[in-house]
């Protein structure tokens, strides 16, 4: 078997939506026909987890076939957060090995901060994808501006990981090993604002200088949290799924999750949905 393409949804702060993002895109893949095994790393929450635990639980209730990914034991998980760096490593790196063997696709759920583990994701990843609010406060993560002008000044800490992570790969596979790199924009209100503009201005120029792409996440929509209990998202409804009235929101979310697919690169293969009467 071809290894297994590896994505990393990643940012050193916390509620920036990555485990949103993230099972948003395992669903998409899972629909997709593809095979998945997820390894949730934020070891006291394990948010993405516990979504596919109750995927397996709701659809078992209802008499449904949905489409389910591999999840690696790694034991409990905080336990696990209070073990020594060193067992952790090699927990992971067991699990690793197993995901490796059975999928096609690897997804990687990081914790908010710098972490042993997250470094070790962070080095695998064949891409990685950043949500960030619409904020300066998340952009402080990624690149430093003047307070007088906010004009950009340097990259900041968590471009530094990535950095780093493309150096260790690079070290290990050859110059020629890359990481790709997407942060998409999370929680867009539906207004719009001149912060926006500021922002959108700091995020082309840094960028450049990083070497990251810059693509659209998903809205502020309260569809996405009531799915959530269910362990579904938009991508499982459909006429035979729906335990909530399917509108036009829906729809457009549908379009979004389809739109942060395709600029990933990935095969696109969510089926139109349509509002009910």
């Amino acid at each position: 078997m071809a290894q297994p393409l590896v994505i990393v949804i990643g940012n050193e702060k916390g509620g920036a939506g990555k485990s949103t993002l993230a099972i948003h895109i395992a669903t998409g893949l899972l629909h997709a026909g593809k095979k998945v095994a997820i390894l949730d790393l934020d070891l006291r929450q394990r948010s993405m987890e516990r979504f596919f635990a109750n995927r397996a639980i709701w659809v078992a209730a209802n008499n449904q076939d949905l489409p389910m990914p591999f999840v690696p034991d790694m034991g409990d998980g905080k336990a696990l957060a209070r073990a020594t760096p060193e067992e952790q490593l090699a927990r992971f790196e067991a699990a690793y090995a197993v995901a490796q063997a059975v999928s096609e696709v690897i997804l990687i759920d990081t914790p908010g901060g710098d972490t042993t583990l997250s470094r070790a994701a962070h080095a695998r990843a064949d891409q990685i994808v950043t949500p960030m609010n619409d904020s300066f406060v998340d952009f402080d993560l990624l690149g430093q501006v003047d307070p007088v002008t906010l004009e950009l000044q340097k990259p900041s800490i968590y471009s530094e990981s990535v950095w780093e992570a493309r150096k260790e790969r690079a070290i290990k596979e050859g110059r020629h090993a890359t990481i790709d790199w997407l942060v998409v924009t999370n929680r867009l209100q539906g207004t719009h604002a001149r912060n926006r503009d500021r922002l959108e201005e700091r995020m082309g120029k840094l960028a450049k200088r990083v070497g990251f792409r810059v693509g659209p996440g998903l809205r502020e929509r309260v569809i996405y949290r009531e799915l959530f209990p269910f362990g579904l998202t938009v991508a499982d409804l459909s006429n035979e799924v729906r335990p909530v009235s399917v509108t036009m929101s829906h729809v457009s979310a549908r379009q979004e999750l389809r739109g942060l697919m395709a600029d990933m690169g990935l095969q696109d293969a969510l089926s139109p949905l349509t509002a009910a009467a």
